[in-house]
């Protein structure tokens, strides 16, 4: 019988939905089953996903065996993992529904917690002291991930220690432009309306260190801004959240946000306290704003890495098969990629018929090359292991790349070696297949356009017989354009000199000697057959 513990928030996020949801036993169950705890009826979640444990008072969420894993904080969980307040646990993909543990509700009623106490100090001289007192603790709240909530609660502080109507606070987004971040008023109430406030004050104090105007009425007309006669706004404060390495003449770029605080009631009073408790605010705010987009920028750069490790694991599995075991022909292959994921890539296919051999590179590099090679290497699959005639199927490839125009091409190498050694392939553009043998090494010629630079392409093919102990070698660009630290090319002589009497193996490690530590522009992969009947 499951132990009864105290009932704790999940905060649910789906594509459909956002609930809070209790944990209230243990094992606390998830999964597509209708008789699990929270049930998620997606078609990537396992029917027994995952669950959460009490043991010891230590929350723990582990995976129960799912198809498609189970990630915390955007890691694959490998084992069970213990949870803390503000944990984010992710179900089937990183894009799939979200799990927050005692999330904002904790760190919110802490929040108010400590403005309960900030309003119990008495003192009314030491607003500066309590301020700074506040924010510290702000800080700390931060490691808990309520940025907003704590943008909202500075705002709700300022307001009480100042007295002022409404105050808000901006926030750059990624294309720079400044956006309603956080919104109250004096009375507490939430604002998400920006509209009846001053505009040109935020865009006059972004310009110099700040903006104050105390009294529109008896400000001069060249202080006073149409927006605020046009809202009758009595007093206005706006100062720019800056970032902490920015100097005293640092420009717009180096302004994170704004602090705006207004009355529409009654001219401000401030006092020289006030001012030093607002330049405090300013200069907090600041840092905190600063840490938050850096966390952001870390956690994009996390997940970001974490999808790119998942798209390379497929990939790698996408050109990790057993090489047939022939009596005829075996074939040994390898494919570096320069980033995580790359444009090469090459497969491998035996029938009753013979061997198919394909070995491609698409243009470009990284995420988009990769998922152009990876939805052509399910074409030619499909195509290669129907029997198409290889001419055909370059035909289709170059038409189905043409269609789609996705201001990319490839380059490749089709391949069918019978079991009498007849061997037929069809170059597009592809650096030229190498034949080995006791006689020394000789380039095969055969010229067709990339496929999906033009869709009136026409394909041909070559043959010749291949005798036993013959090896053809196929590579990409990315071999004979390997750069030494002097930016001189591998080329196509050094690579014929290099493949006689050696494997791939030894000739890439050559390669590998030449560029002498530089780092690789482009993937790089060879292919070898040898003929042995």
């Amino acid at each position: 019988m499951a132990d009864t513990i105290p009932a704790t928030p999940l905060l649910l996020i789906d594509d459909s939905r956002q609930e809070e949801i209790n944990v209230t036993h243990t094992p606390f169950t998830i999964g597509r089953l209708q008789d699990r705890d929270l049930v998620l009826a997606h078609a990537f979640i396992s029917r027994d996903h995952a669950a959460i444990l009490y043991e010891k008072g230590q929350f723990h969420v582990v995976d129960c065996g799912s198809r498609h894993g189970t990630f915390l904080n955007a890691q694959p969980l490998v084992e069970r993992q213990p949870l803390k307040p503000g944990d984010e646990i992710r179900l089937g993909s990183l894009n799939g529904p979200s799990l927050r543990f005692a999330p904002l509700r904790e760190s919110t009623s802490t929040i108010h917690k400590l403005l309960d106490e900030l309003h119990a100090i008495s003192t009314p001289t030491s607003d500066l002291e309590k301020l700074s007192w506040f924010l510290s603790a702000a800080q700390r709240l931060n490691t808990l991930g309520a940025v907003n909530e704590i943008l909202a609660t500075l705002v709700e502080a300022t307001l009480e220690l100042t007295q002022v109507e409404r105050g808000y606070v901006f926030l750059r987004d990624e294309k720079g432009k400044l956006t309603l971040a956080a919104g109250r008023s004096l009375k507490g109430d939430r604002l998400e309306d920006d509209s009846t406030i001053s505009h040109s004050a935020i865009a006059q104090a972004c310009k110099a260190s700040k903006f104050i105007v105390t009294d529109t009425l008896s400000a001069e007309a060249n202080s006073r801004t149409e927006s605020m006669v046009q809202q009758s706004i009595r007093m206005v404060y706006c100062i720019p959240l800056r970032k902490r390495a920015a100097g005293a003449d640092c420009h717009e770029k180096d302004i994170l946000g704004v602090l705006y605080l207004d009355s529409r009631l009654q001219p401000g009073k401030l006092s020289q306290v006030d001012n030093d408790l607002l330049e405090t605010i300013s200069t907090e705010a600041a840092a905190l704003v600063e840490n938050a987009f850096l966390a952001q920028a870390e956690e994009a750069s996390r997940r970001y890495r974490e999808e790119l490790n998942i798209a390379a694991a497929i990939q790698q599995g996408l050109m990790e098969f057993a090489i047939p075991n022939l009596p005829y022909a075996r074939v040994h292959a390898r494919s570096v990629a320069c980033k995580e994921v790359g444009g090469d890539f090459y497969d491998v296919i035996a029938t009753k018929d013979g061997l198919y051999i394909v070995i491609a590179d698409i243009s470009g590099k990284g995420v988009s090359a990769a998922i152009l090679a990876s939805t052509l290497q399910g074409l030619l699959y499909g195509l290669l292991l129907a029997g198409q005639p290889l001419a055909e199927i370059a035909d289709v490839a170059n038409h189905y790349i043409c269609a789609k125009n996705l201001q990319k091409y490839a380059t490749m190498i089709l391949v069918k070696l019978d079991p009498d050694g007849t061997f037929e392939y069809v170059n597009c553009g592809h650096v030229q297949p190498l034949l080995a043998n006791g006689r020394g090494v000789e380039r095969l010629g055969n010229a067709n356009m990339v496929v999906g630079l033009i869709e009136e392409a026409t394909f041909t093919s070559e043959r010749l017989h291949l005798k036993a102990g013959d090896r053809i070698i196929l590579a990409t660009d990315g071999v004979t354009e390997a750069e030494s630290r002097d930016g001189e090319f591998y080329g196509d002589e050094r690579l014929e000199v290099a493949v006689e009497g050696c494997s791939i193996e030894a000739v890439l490690g050559k390669v590998e000697t030449f560029m002498n530590g530089a780092p690789p522009n482009d993937d790089y992969t060879m292919l070898e057959v040898l003929y042995s009947a």
